[in-house]
C-alpha cells in the first residue's frame, strides 16, 4: 500500500453477524459494529479483577447480580461488550447476555485496552444509561468512578489508600491500593 492509499474500511457487523463468527477461543467484543479482540490480562490486572470478582458479590443485594467477563452486555444491535465485571438486576439477565442498562460496569485498564476503555466505552456506557462506570488503573492503583447524573457522567478519582464509599449500585467500601496488593485482605468491606 502506498502512502496515499487508505486502508480498506471493514463493514460494520450486526449482532447476528458477530454471533456467527467462528469460536476460535479469542475474547471478542463488538463496538459500534467493529470487532475488538482482547488479549489475555497481565498478572496485576488479573489480580485486581479477581479481588473485585470476590468482593463485589459479598455485599450485593439479592435482587442484583454480579457477572465477570466473559458475559455479554448488548445495549444496541451493533454493540456487544464484555466488561471485566458488571452488576445488573436479576430480572434483566437472559441466558447469555444482558440488554437493559447495567447498574455498574467495571473495566480494568491494560495498555492494549486503555484508549478504548477511557474513550469509546465511556461514551457507549454513558449513552446506554449505565448507572456507574468504574475504570481501574492497576499500575497506579487509581479508581475513576463515573456516575450518571442527568444523562452525563460525573467523575471522581480515588488513589492508593483513599477510601471510596460507594452508594451505587449498593453500599460498599473500595480501597484501590488493596485491589492490587498480593494479600488475602479484603479491599471491599
Amino acid at each position: 500500500m502506498t502512502e496515499k492509499e487508505a486502508p480498506a474500511k471493514r463493514p460494520k457487523l450486526t449482532l447476528a453477524e458477530f454471533d456467527a463468527l467462528p469460536d476460535d477461543g479469542e475474547r471478542r467484543e463488538l463496538l459500534d459494529g467493529a470487532v475488538l479482540v482482547k488479549p489475555s490480562p497481565e498478572a496485576v490486572r488479573q489480580r485486581a479483577a479477581g479481588q473485585l470478582a470476590l468482593q463485589l458479590p459479598a455485599t450485593c443485594p439479592e435482587q442484583l447480580e454480579v457477572f465477570f467477563a466473559p458475559f455479554d452486555y448488548r445495549p444496541s444491535d451493533r454493540t456487544c461488550l464484555q466488561p471485566d465485571l458488571m452488576v445488573c438486576r436479576v430480572e434483566d439477565v437472559e441466558d447469555d447476555k444482558v440488554r437493559r442498562p447495567l447498574l455498574l460496569a467495571v473495566e480494568i485498564l491494560s495498555p492494549s485496552t486503555r484508549a478504548m476503555d477511557l474513550l469509546k466505552k465511556r461514551r457507549t456506557y454513558e449513552e446506554a444509561g449505565v448507572g456507574s462506570y468504574w475504570i481501574f488503573e492497576p499500575e497506579e492503583a487509581v479508581l475513576t468512578v463515573l456516575e450518571l447524573e442527568s444523562g452525563r457522567y460525573v467523575e471522581r478519582t480515588f488513589k492508593d489508600d483513599e477510601v471510596f464509599e460507594a452508594t451505587r449500585p449498593y453500599p460498599m467500601r473500595i480501597v484501590p491500593g488493596e485491589l492490587v496488593r498480593r494479600t488475602n485482605r479484603s479491599a471491599v468491606q
